[in-house]
Formats: C-alpha cells, sequence, structure tokens
C-alpha cells in the first residue's frame, strides 16, 4: 500500500461526506437497489445509466431513481451516460468529482443480454454485450482510478460471475458467457494491478435469479420472476462487501448468499419473491 492511501483506508465506511459511491446502471433493479442500500447511509451517490426518458417497457429513469435516493436520505447526482463511450464516461466522472469532491467506490454494474446460441447472433448485438459489459466495465475503471487512489476505503465491485471454464456455461450463449467473463477477468486483473494503492476489486454475482426487467423481459416473464429473489439481496451483500477494509477484502468472487451468510444472516425468506415456488439459481451457479 502506498503512503499516499494509506491514512484514506483508516475508514471503513464507504459513505462519508466526501466523496461518491458510482453506480452503472443504476435506473432500476440492482443498481438502484445498491444505491438505496447505501443511500440509508447517507451517501453521495452518483447514477450513471442511459434511461433519462420514461420507457413503457422499462420502469425507471436516472431522475426517478434520484428522488427515491434522496427520499431514503442519499445525495444523488444522476447523469445520462452510455458508458460505450469513452467521453461520456471522461465527462461523467469529471461531474462526479466535482460534485462529491471524489469517488470512494465505483460500482460496474450496466450490463446487456443476449442468450441467443451463436449461429443466431446477430453482429450487432455481440458488439453491444462486449461493448457495455466488457469494454464500458475496463474504461469505467480506468477513468475511476486517479480517484479512487485518493478516495477513503477504495473499491471497485463488479456484477459479475466466477470464472468457471466449464463448457456447460459456454455451450448455450458463447457470446454473453465470453462478455460476463470479461468483467470479470477485469477484476481478476485489478486486484492485483491496484494492491499497491490499497483498491479493492471483486465481483458479486447472484446465486438465485434476481427479479430485475432483464429476467422480466428477456429471460423467463413471470414464470421466472415468481422463482426470483428480490434485487435487495444483492444491493445487502454489496454493502457488505464495500464496507471491509479494502486493503483486506480484493480479488474475490463472491455470490450474494454466501456474503450475507458470512455476515450472520439465516433466513432470507424476506428477499424472496414468492415462497410457495422453488427459487431459480441464476445462471453460472451450479
Amino acid at each position: 500500500m502506498t503512503e499516499q492511501n494509506k491514512d484514506h483506508n483508516d475508514l471503513s465506511s464507504p459513505t462519508g461526506g466526501q466523496g461518491a459511491v458510482f453506480i452503472t446502471g443504476g435506473s432500476r433493479g440492482i443498481g438502484k437497489a445498491i444505491a438505496l442500500r447505501f443511500a440509508r447511509e447517507g451517501a453521495n451517490i452518483v447514477i450513471a445509466a442511459k434511461t433519462a426518458d420514461p420507457n413503457p417497457k422499462l420502469e425507471g429513469t436516472i431522475y426517478t431513481a434520484a428522488k427515491e435516493i434522496e427520499a431514503a436520505g442519499g445525495k444523488c447526482l444522476p447523469l445520462q451516460v452510455d458508458i460505450r463511450y469513452e467521453e461520456q464516461i471522461a465527462a461523467a466522472v469529471a461531474e462526479a468529482v466535482k460534485a462529491f469532491g471524489g469517488i470512494n467506490v465505483l460500482v460496474n454494474n450496466a450490463s446487456a443480454i443476449n442468450l441467443s446460441p451463436t449461429e443466431k447472433l446477430e453482429a450487432k448485438r455481440f458488439d453491444l454485450m462486449q461493448g457495455i459489459n466488457v469494454r464500458g466495465t475496463f474504461l469505467m475503471s480506468q477513468a475511476c482510478i486517479p480517484y479512487l487512489k485518493k478516495g477513503i476505503n477504495p473499491h471497485i465491485l463488479n456484477l459479475s460471475p466466477p470464472l468457471d471454464m466449464n463448457p456447460k456455461w459456454f455451450r448455450d450463449h458463447t457470446a454473453y458467457t465470453m462478455s460476463k467473463y470479461g468483467m470479470s477477468m477485469v477484476v481478476l486483473g485489478l486486484a492485483e494491478e491496484l494492491k499497491p494503492y490499497g483498491i479493492a476489486a471483486n465481483a458479486l454475482w447472484p446465486k438465485t435469479t434476481i427479479a430485475t426487467a432483464a429476467v422480466q423481459n428477456l429471460l423467463g416473464g413471470d414464470y421466472l420472476i415468481q422463482r426470483s429473489r428480490k434485487p435487495e439481496i444483492v444491493a445487502e451483500a454489496a454493502y457488505a462487501i464495500l464496507s471491509k477494509p479494502s486493503t483486506e477484502c480484493t480479488g474475490n468472487f463472491f455470490i450474494d448468499e454466501d456474503v450475507l451468510r458470512g455476515e450472520g444472516v439465516t433466513d432470507f425468506s424476506q428477499y424472496v419473491v414468492n415462497g410457495d415456488n422453488p427459487l431459480q439459481n441464476d445462471l453460472f451457479i451450479d
């Protein structure tokens, strides 16, 4: 750990008077749930997502999310950002630093999904997943590193799965798996690269499917929603990870339920959408 960052790790809480929790794709779903969890602690939060105008197929915008975050006790800067474009990333990071004095946490939550097999996947869909999941995650991390070096208990958290080279995870959706594993490889690399600066890099993935717009609209409709958990379970796990000392918690591929069990949670019923149905394991979970 460098001398520069030594004092900044004396505080384990990512919420403070200075510095922001920067969340990509935070206008709905897991990203918004993480923002609301931090808002309850009075955190400064940046929501960087594409949805600025209401969409009949997708609930919420960066502005409606910001209102909820502020009502929950946080301060929020909503920014319309497409993380495929580095100039938009640079502008958003600059605005975040101007508004809150720095960045303590980056949550790379924004992601695109398409489970089509190789033969049926359009090139533009492949490019979208690679552009958001891999390139966007890499460039967001790159842009935030100079500020994380100065941050309080600095963390990067990617919403991506454990790296498992079992061919069954590639067989049905090679392109999607490549893109999500690309996010996880960013964690693997940055954990080592940023260790001298006391910056943590970890991944978090849900054990079960989560009741989000992606599950509703793209994966399994209401059938799968009824066999899912609520986004709040991922948010609680994220908060637990990001509250740990960054110098002692890096390079991990966490599963939400395991994190909360480690925190003493034994009853997960509050997170279940419908207790009458069996839960569905998420992709990349045996």
